[in-house]
């Protein structure tokens, strides 16, 4: 594996399960794999469970670490070809991604969607340039359009808690005061759609995703019907993507929100997010503090889906 961004990268997924498995069981049986290796993390936007699931991956695997956070500490970077850099950007980053990779073996990258043009988003401009330019094999710490390490604990999570093997799993809409990107969302769907699960995506009418990741789900207006007989409800926020409303916010709707009476429709079913979340916003109290919250063993198999695919890619590569 040299590049990983979406589920079609890691191969196939009941292989992928049972090394993450080995890797959850076994987290220190591979330090060897990334002795002398230098990870590089590079951050455009905030990150906490990536950050710190990431790097514990790698020091798991016996690797140095570097963190670099492109707003604090670092020059300004254009990202734009043929621009003339009269502003406050002085470096440019068709230089610093080179520079970058000479420095290290395997590099993250974390770029959100920015909302101002979906096709400079869409073609995930950013991470493709580092695919590109780096010389060195990259992964996706979450990008415009996918967050491929996310979803991947996700489908962790849901293989370790189901209780049936094809589970309702529901990609519930829920109200937010901020624009989120798709990223989550998108990539949720495609690596759910990528199993044998009966998948469900609902939400208010205009919140349509990319048909590309929508691929097999059915989508549902009536949030009644969706959560009916639900094993798991995966809760997310995500801004309109269709035109000409992509990156805004067309409804706050709270009747959205997760509560105990939209649980009591499903399946006894286990609450999932991706963290942050807010609280009586997205979801009351009473079912993120419930039993059948499982949003903190879902962050922490974060660790897990990094590990398994830093090893594969040092595996491959080195």
């Amino acid at each position: 594996m040299r590049k990983f961004t979406t589920v079609h990268d890691i191969g196939d997924l009941k292989q992928a399960l049972e090394k993450a498995q080995f890797v959850k069981q076994n987290p220190f049986a591979d330090q060897d794999l990334g002795r002398n290796k230098t990870l590089l993390m590079i951050f455009f936007n905030s990150s906490l469970r990536t950050r710190l699931s990431t790097q514990k991956a790698a020091l798991n695997l016996g690797m140095n670490v570097i963190v670099l956070d492109i707003n604090q500490g670092a020059w300004k970077l254009e990202t734009e070809k043929g621009v003339v850099m009269d502003g406050d950007k002085p470096e440019h980053i068709l230089e610093a991604i080179p520079v970058m990779g000479a420095y290290c073996d395997v590099i993250g990258v974390r770029s959100f969607a920015q909302f101002q043009d979906k096709d400079y988003d869409y073609n995930e401009t950013i991470l493709n340039q580092f695919i590109q330019y780096s010389g060195k094999p990259v992964f996706s710490m979450e990008a415009a359009t996918r967050h491929p390490l996310q979803s991947f604990a996700d489908l962790i999570t849901i293989e370790e808690y189901k209780k049936t093997a094809r589970p309702k799993v529901v990609l519930a809409w829920a109200p937010h005061p901020r624009a989120l990107p798709q990223a989550v969302p998108n990539s949720f769907a495609e690596w759910i759609n990528a199993t044998n699960y009966d998948f469900v995506i609902t939400h208010p009418e205009g919140y349509e995703i990319d048909e590309q990741f929508v691929g097999k789900a059915k989508v549902e207006y009536d949030w009644r019907k969706a959560y009916e007989g639900a094993d798991f409800i995966y809760a997310k926020n995500w801004a309109a993507y269709r035109h000409p409303n992509y990156g805004k916010i067309i409804s706050t709707d709270r009747s959205w929100t997760v509560d105990s009476a939209k649980m009591a429709l499903t399946n006894n079913a286990y609450f999932m997010h991706c963290l942050p979340v807010r609280r009586n916003m997205i979801v009351s109290d009473e079912v993120i503090d419930s039993p059948q919250s499982i949003v903190v063993p879902e962050a922490a198999n974060r660790v897990v889906s990094a590990q398994t695919v830093l090893k594969e890619i040092l595996k491959d590569n080195y």
